[in-house]
């Protein structure tokens, strides 16, 4: 589907250079001489590349629609993770490159996670917003530090490091944000 250049939002995936592009950030702009333009900031959706560009409102771009399909995961076998299909029951493996390094960590049995795919072959894998998981190592609370809103370090059963109110020590169930790891809330199990 054709879009003009001014039209990409965040999130959108774009064909450009004969390549699938995510858009990242973007931001209009107005020089004080010319014409304004869209600053968009894309990652490369197969091998992560970043690229700044800039597109007019007269230029026109392909914007591809993705297929999604709610999987199930299943296991790893090294580097290899299995997801299954919730419709079918096809099994997909993808590598952990794909996956993403960072998202790989939050991935439990069982977990409903979303792959999106492009003419057939899987691009990239969707997380949910936020997991359940136990903190296996908090620092001790230092006296006085309640007074203002402070963190301590925390190592959850993952082995992410992350941030924790003082109240939360080791044993705890807390909820964490898969998008960059942060604390949420105490959970409710």
């Amino acid at each position: 589907m054709k879009i003009d250049g001014n039209e990409i939002r965040p999130g959108n995936v774009i064909e450009h250079q004969g390549r699938l592009w995510r858009a990242i950030k973007t931001q209009h702009v107005k020089p004080g001489k010319g014409g304004a333009f869209l600053q968009v900031e894309l990652k490369e959706v197969r091998d992560g590349t970043k690229l700044n560009e800039r597109f007019r409102s007269s230029e026109s771009v392909e914007r591809v629609r993705l297929d999604q399909k709610e999987n199930q995961y299943l296991y790893a076998d090294g580097d290899a993770h299995t997801f299954m299909d919730n419709e079918t029951y096809e099994q997909v493996t993808l590598d952990r490159a794909m996956i993403g390094e960072e998202a790989v960590a939050y991935l439990q049995d069982g977990m409903t996670v979303t792959i999106e795919s492009f003419e057939g072959s899987p691009i990239s894998v969707a997380l949910p917003e936020h997991v359940v998981l136990e903190i296996v190592e908090a620092d001790a609370v230092v006296k006085g530090q309640t007074a203002s809103s402070s963190y301590k370090p925390a190592v959850l059963e993952n082995g992410v490091k992350t941030l924790v109110p003082p109240h939360i020590a080791a044993g705890t169930r807390v909820v964490i944000n898969t998008v960059d790891g942060s604390y949420v809330e105490r959970a409710k199990d």
